[in-house]
C-alpha cells in the first residue's frame, strides 16, 4: 500500500522534476557524459549566469514530453524544475542532518517553552518544516534533527508531521529525532555543532551515503539541495559551503569568505570592520553573480550550510580536530587550513537567520509584501510541508481584512486586520483592531460550556477581547487577552522584561508569552 505524502497545507499538485522523468538507461548516459565533462562543468560553473553555453561534445538525452502550459494565478509561483542528475541517487547516498540550535535566548519569551524550530511561522507552519521541506523537495528521504533544549513540542511536531509517512518500503526515508543524552564515552550535553555532529557520529556512520549534508533549525529560505550536491561533486571539494552574496552594509554582521578564482576557499573572517572587511572583498562573477549584481554585491558570507564527504567528515570530527565544537568557527576554517577543498556554492536568493525577536517578526509579516512576498509558501513544485491537523476553513463575519494572512480553523467577528499574520484557530472578537502584529492562534479550541464556565469566575477566554487594540506586537499560542486591552506600546519603550506581567519589549516589539492573560483595560 503507497503511502500519501506529507499533508502540505494548501493542496496543490507538486509539478514533476524532469530530472526524475528520465528512465534508468537515460539517468545513466547522462551521469556518464557529466563525468567525462568534469573540466568543462567547472568552467560553466563560474561562467556568469544566463551567459552559459551546451557543454562541448556532450550529447543531450530526448527531452521528455513537455506539459501543456497552464495559466495561474501571480501569487502562486512554481521554483525552477531541477535540471540535476545525480548518479547515485540523493535519496540513497545524502544524510541530511538538521542542527536544533541552543537554548534561543535572542529568541525568548518565544523559547520559553519550546525549542527555537518548533517556533510556530507564517501562520501554519513550524521553523522546522522549511529544512525539512527543503530535504523532500530534494529527493533526501533520510533526515535526522538533534535537538537538545525544550525538545517536546519539536518531537510531537515531527512525529505528526512525518512520522509515518516518508518514502516509503523501497526508500526507507525517515525523519527522527536525536536528542543530547550522556554516555560512558561523553558525559556532556552538546557543546556546539560540531560536537553535537560528533556525538551521534556512531550511528551516522552506519548509513551507506557518500555525503552528509548538514542544516540549520532556525533558516528561512527555499532551496534545490540537489544542485548544491551536484556541485559538490563535480568540483570534487572535500566540504562545501553554502555562500550568500552581500553588501558592504550587511556583511559586517556576518562571518565572511574569500575565493580563489576556482571558487576554492582560502580566508575567513568573522564580523570584518574597516580595512579587514574591504580585504575580504571578492569577484562573484566566479560562482556565478551577472557583472551587475557582482559590483553590488561583493562579499560572500557562511549560511552555514555544508556539504561534507563522510570519509572527511569522520576524519575531522575524530582524528584532526577531536576537540573542535563548532563548525563554522572551528571545524570548517581548520579543514581549509590543512589543505582540504572547501568550495564556496552560490545561493542568490531570499535567506534569513530567525536568531532575533525583530527578524523573526520581519520575516512573519514579510510573507504579507505585496505584489510578490519575501517568502512564497504558494511554490507548487517545491510545496512546505507540515502536519495534517484537519481544521475547518477560517470563518470571516463582516470584517474588514487588508494586506494580511489567515491560517486554518479561526474564527474572526466583525473587526478590523490590516497587514498582519493570524495563526491557526485564532478567535477574533468584535471591535478589535489588529495592525502590524503576529498572532500565532491557539492549540486548541474551547467549547461555549468552557466559555460560559469561565465567563462565570470571570475568566477570559482564549483569544482576543471585544474593542482590543493590538498594533506592532507578537501574540503568543492561548493568550487570553481581554476586553478593551491596549498593545500599542503607547510610550515607546524598545527595550522591556515584564514577564510576571505576561510580556516583554524587544526592538519595541511588544511580544505577549504563550498562555499568558492580561485582564480588560490593560494599558501596554
Amino acid at each position: 500500500m503507497t503511502r500519501a505524502p506529507p499533508s502540505t497545507v494548501m493542496a496543490m499538485g507538486a509539478a514533476t522534476s524532469p530530472s526524475k522523468m528520465l528512465s534508468p538507461t537515460q539517468r545513466a548516459s547522462t551521469a556518464a557524459a557529466s563525468a567525462s565533462t568534469s573540466r568543462e562543468s567547472l568552467r560553466l560553473l563560474r561562467a556568469p549566469r544566463g551567459r552559459r553555453q551546451r557543454p562541448r561534445g556532450l550529447a543531450l538525452s530526448p527531452a521528455p514530453a513537455r506539459r501543456p502550459f497552464v495559466f495561474s494565478p501571480r501569487a502562486v509561483s512554481d521554483s525552477k524544475s531541477s535540471q540535476t542528475c545525480l548518479d547515485p541517487d540523493a535519496s540513497t547516498s545524502v544524510l541530511g542532518i538538521i542542527l536544533g540550535g541552543g537554548a534561543g535566548t535572542r529568541l525568548y519569551p518565544l523559547t520559553k517553552k519550546r525549542a527555537k524550530p518548533a517556533v510556530p511561522l507564517g501562520a501554519n507552519y513550524r521553523l522546522i518544516d522549511i529544512p525539512v521541506s527543503n530535504c523532500l523537495n530534494s529527493n533526501i528521504s533520510k533526515i535526522y534533527v538533534l535537538t537538545q533544549f525544550n525538545s517536546a513540542s519539536l518531537n510531537r511536531h515531527l512525529s505528526r508531521a512525518y512520522g509515518s509517512n516518508i518514502g516509503g518500503y523501497k526508500n526507507e526515508g525517515f525523519v527522527e529525532v536525536l536528542a543530547a543524552q550522556q554516555s560512558p564515552d561523553n558525559p556532556n550535553w552538546f557543546q556546539g555543532t560540531a560536537d553535537a555532529v560528533r556525538q551521534y557520529l556512531w550511528l551516522f556512520e552506519e548509513h551507506n551515503v557518500m555525503e552528509y549534508l548538514i542544516l540549520a533549525g532556525d533558516h528561512l529560505y527555499r532551496m534545490d539541495y540537489e544542485k548544491f550536491i551536484q556541485a559538490h561533486r563535480e568540483t570534487d571539494a572535500d566540504i562545501t559551503v553554502a555562500a550568500l552574496p552581500m553588501d558592504e552594509e550587511r556583511a559586517t554582521a556576518f562571518g565572511l569568505m574569500k575565493i580563489d578564482e576556482e571558487g576554492r576557499i582560502v580566508e575567513f573572517a568573522e564580523k570584518p570592520k574597516g580595512e579587514q572587511l574591504k580585504a575580504m572583498m571578492v569577484d562573484t562573477t566566479i560562482l556565478g553573480l551577472d557583472d551587475v549584481r557582482a559590483k553590488e554585491m561583493p562579499y560572500i558570507a557562511s549560511m552555514g550550510i555544508y556539504v561534507i564527504s563522510k570519509h572527511v567528515m569522520l576524519q575531522l570530527l575524530r582524528d584532526q580536530f577531536p576537540g573542535a565544537n563548532d563548525f563554522g568557527s572551528e571545524v570548517i576554517p581548520g579543514a581549509t587550513s590543512t589543505g582540504m577543498r572547501v568550495q564556496a556554492y552560490l545561493y542568490d536568493g531570499y535567506w534569513e537567520d530567525i536568531g532575533t525577536i525583530e527578524a523573526f517578526y520581519n520575516a512573519n509579516l514579510g510573507i504579507t509584501k505585496k505584489p510578490i512576498p519575501d517568502f512564497s509558501f504558494y511554490d507548487r513544485s517545491a510545496p512546505i510541508y507540515t502536519q495534517p491537523r484537519h481544521l475547518p476553513p477560517s470563518k470571516v463575519l463582516d470584517a474588514d481584512v487588508t494586506d494580511s494572512v489567515i491560517g486554518e480553523g479561526c474564527v474572526i467577528k466583525n473587526c478590523k486586520i490590516h497587514h498582519s499574520v493570524v495563526g491557526l484557530r485564532s478567535c477574533i472578537s468584535e471591535g478589535a483592531i489588529i495592525e502590524d502584529t503576529l498572532l500565532m492562534g491557539a492549540d486548541y479550541y474551547e467549547t461555549e460550556a468552557d466559555k460560559k464556565l469561565l465567563a462565570e469566575k470571570g475568566g477570559i477566554p482564549i483569544g482576543i477581547g471585544k474593542n482590543s487594540h493590538i498594533r506592532r506586537a507578537i501574540i503568543d499560542k492561548n493568550a487570553r487577552i481581554g476586553d478593551n486591552v491596549k498593545i500599542i506600546n503607547v510610550d515607546n519603550v524598545q527595550e522591556a522584561a515584564r514577564e510576571t506581567d505576561g510580556y516583554f519589549i524587544k526592538s519595541g516589539i511588544v511580544t505577549v508569552i504563550k498562555d499568558a492573560l492580561l485582564p480588560s483595560g490593560t494599558v501596554i
